[in-house]
């Protein structure tokens, strides 16, 4: 039995040791710290992108796009720097930017009670010296040693340069997306003018990109979260006194029109944008710059080239007889599901229409726009049905199921000829009488063949049959994203009376 002596020896020796331990490690890494050096950033603007990115069709031998074939930065002054750019770039990436010395516990708190609320990464709590410090000197690899030299990095280069200097180097460092490095190179990429002449609202705009250049990309998919990011960008300026509220009602009353981008190297470019939105999902955008990849995809090039020039000479037809002034195009492969083909409009280097519109805004043709997967989807007519018949069939019924194909009112406050009954205050247009495109009702037909010649009477009875909520269960189970308000849809969806994206 251990005597109560025998403990207390114990017990101090194990704190000892516990001591020394600890002793040892904050040394070591007090050592480490000392030994980390500060790297010559006034070098920065000699600094060359390692190895950009490569994509390929799905034979590995025809060049879609090349990331970073012509890097664009060009170094422009602090003082000749907008105050407006400086102002917005510090109002929306780090707020207490003049007042820490590199890191800032108060930010990385509020990002982690954000993000611990929303269940996701909302918001991060890098500082500006901090993303300065990841951009130029580390990898994007999310571990707890890259971590701490990134805020021992940042520490130390508060210490050796003032916080306009770091700005500076910042604005000149910082990708706008594509091959835009620095606020010069992405002013004169985005609005043909230097940065100089920049006006709030577009300064405002050029804020908003560097936390996801491709995703917020005026050039891309997601116009409508630009916008709203910009007048985030506005707000915080008003709110820490940069401007007044009469300052952001002119900047978003301002009508900013961004030059169509230029890369005629580029093949399949609505296809080679979302690839990439992809990887910058997946690797990061530093990766992409960086790290060479060679990405392989699934496109087939002969045929893109024979479908970009379907979907133009369609258009032009359809322009003049229906007033049409776009369209889209895509090919899977119905074994795989991978993407043979992508046209996301009827030319990428095409001009919006109709002129002086603003893209986003008001203008009929969006030539960069992919519409294949833009905004809310357009309305996918009988391409629907299926969806509702697999419902149906999960629910019990089978092929051979039979339904009448007779005139039907679906409205059971309307009567048999498709007018409200007497004293139900229904408005004519409520009532549903839906008839076949060929105008021809054929009886009793098995599911099976009313599927097989889309006959539009028994599939609406299909949809009666499994059930709206049911039927749009299934259309997410399949990969549908848009279909999600079952309040704002009836048995009109089975003939396309919803929203999807092309692709989808």
């Amino acid at each position: 039995m251990m005597t109560p002596r025998k403990k207390q020896r114990r017990l101090r020796f194990v704190l000892g040791l516990g001591a020394l331990g600890a002793l040892a490690a904050t040394g070591g890494f007090s050592l480490w710290i000392l030994m980390l050096d500060v790297p010559d950033l006034r070098a920065f603007d000699t600094r060359l992108v390692a190895e950009s990115t490569k994509i390929y069709d799905r034979t590995g031998n025809v060049l879609l796009f090349d990331i970073h074939d012509e890097v664009r930065r060009t170094i422009v002054p602090f003082e000749q720097i907008p105050a407006h750019v400086k102002n917005a770039t510090v109002a929306i990436e780090d707020d207490r930017f003049y007042q820490h010395k590199g890191v800032s516990p108060l930010s990385i708190f509020r990002a982690f009670i954000v993000n611990l609320k929303s269940g996701g990464v909302q918001q991060g709590g890098s500082t500006i010296t901090q993303q300065l410090v990841k951009n130029m000197f580390l990898t994007a690899e999310q571990t707890l040693t890259r971590k701490l030299k990134e805020f021992v990095l940042a520490l130390k280069i508060e210490r050796v340069f003032s916080k306009d200097e770091i700005l500076y180097l910042y604005l000149n460092e910082i990708p706008y997306g594509s091959n835009l490095y620095g606020i010069e190179a992405a002013s004169e990429g985005f609005f043909g003018k230097h940065a100089t002449e920049l006006t709030l609202a577009e300064s405002a705009y050029l804020a908003s990109l560097p936390k996801a250049p491709t995703y917020y990309s005026p050039d891309g998919n997601h116009r409508e979260q630009l916008e709203e990011r910009k007048n985030l960008v506005l707000r915080r300026m008003a709110a820490l006194g940069y401007i007044t509220e009469n300052d952001v009602r002119a900047a978003q009353a301002e009508r900013v029109a961004f030059i169509p981008r230029g890369d005629e190297n580029i093949r399949a470019p609505h296809f080679v944008f979302y690839v990439r939105e992809l990887l910058e999902k997946k690797f990061g955008g530093r990766a992409l710059a960086e790290r060479g990849l060679r990405v392989i995809t699934t496109l087939d090039w002969s045929l893109q080239e024979r479908a970009e020039t379907m979907v133009k000479n369609y258009v032009d037809e359809i322009e003049e007889k229906f007033n049409a002034s776009n369209a889209a195009l895509v090919g899977l492969d119905p074994k795989t599901g991978q993407i043979l083909v992508l046209v996301g409009s009827r030319d990428w280097f095409g001009s919006p229409s109709p002129e002086g519109c603003t893209p986003g805004v008001d203008c009929r043709f969006e030539p960069q726009v992919n519409v294949a997967v833009f905004g809310k989807g357009r309305q996918p007519g009988s391409s629907i049905k299926p969806i509702v018949y697999a419902t149906a069939f999960k629910n019990g019924y089978t092929p051979d199921t039979v339904v009448f194909d007779l005139p039907t009112e679906f409205n059971s406050s309307c009567g048999p000829d498709g007018t409200p009954k007497p004293g139900t205050g229904v408005a004519p247009k409520e009532c549903y009488h839906p008839e076949n495109y060929d105008e021809v009702f054929r009886g009793p037909v098995s599911l099976r063949n009313a599927l097989a010649q889309s006959i539009n009477v028994p599939s609406v009875k299909t949809l009666y049959l499994a059930g709206l909520v049911n039927s749009l269960k299934t259309a997410k189970d399949l990969g549908i994203t848009t279909l999600t308000d079952p309040a704002r849809y009836g048995l009109t969806l089975v003939l396309g009376g919803g929203e999807v994206h092309l692709l989808e």
